[in-house]
């Protein structure tokens, strides 16, 4: 069992900046490649990049490539997500999640969810 606590979200303005990061206790963090998704109101929720246990392989949904930067510290159980140049499209509920072995795009790949953090971008 992983649990997963992320921070960090807010109320910021259109090209500014946040660092979310996810917190894992339980079993051995480095386990398991973690990921960023996030939920709009209204809209599904949808992949936005992952991180492999070593750091060696990351995957970025092309709406945030160039902007986004995922990384972890396995020392610290936690994971990040740097997001520069943010737009009002960003705005959504960020999860974290915790999956065995594979940077997947898929939900189901991933067993273990955090409850979430609002990022909320003005025009």
């Amino acid at each position: 069992q992983v649990q997963l606590v992320e921070s960090g979200g807010g109320l910021v303005q259109a090209g500014d900046s946040l660092r979310l990061s996810c917190v894992g206790s339980g079993r051995t963090f480095s386990d398991y490649s973690m990921a960023w998704f996030r939920q709009a109101p209204g809209k599904e929720r949808e992949f936005v990049t992952a991180i492999n246990w070593n750091s060696g392989t990351t995957r970025y949904a092309d709406a945030v490539k160039g902007r986004f930067t995922i990384s972890r510290d396995n020392a610290k159980k936690t994971v990040y997500l740097q997001m520069n140049s943010l737009k009002p499209e960003d705005t959504a509920v960020y999860y974290c999640a915790a999956g065995g072995g594979v940077t997947s795009t898929y939900t189901y790949r991933y067993n273990y969810w955090g409850q979430g953090t609002q990022v909320t971008v003005s025009s």
